[in-house]
């Protein structure tokens, strides 16, 4: 075997090392990829649920009934008597 053929299989063997090694390291970075991937999918799933949970807290805490109430404890408001009531007449 020439020397130049030592160098070239020399070279092949540590081709195909690194090649190996690339593919590895690859692999594992796919993989870390795939756990953060999944971790986020979780939150997410999470985040959803909350949104729900959240909707469904404004629109129970929004009905009219409720504000009604609401203005006429906290606020002392009324509905005003016909009497209060004063209609201005505008140009048509």
């Amino acid at each position: 075997m020439t020397r130049y053929e030592l160098w070239f299989l020399l070279l092949l063997i540590a081709g195909t090392v690194g090649t190996g090694i690339g593919i590895v390291y690859t692999k594992y970075l796919s993989r870390v990829a795939f756990v953060e991937l999944q971790a986020l999918h979780a939150e997410r799933q999470k985040l959803e649920v909350r949104w729900g949970q959240l909707r469904l807290e404004e629109a129970a805490l929004t009905t009219h009934p409720r504000i009604e109430t609401k203005a006429r404890k906290l606020l002392g408001m009324y509905l005003p008597r016909s009497e209060d009531v004063r209609m201005i007449g505008g140009e048509r």
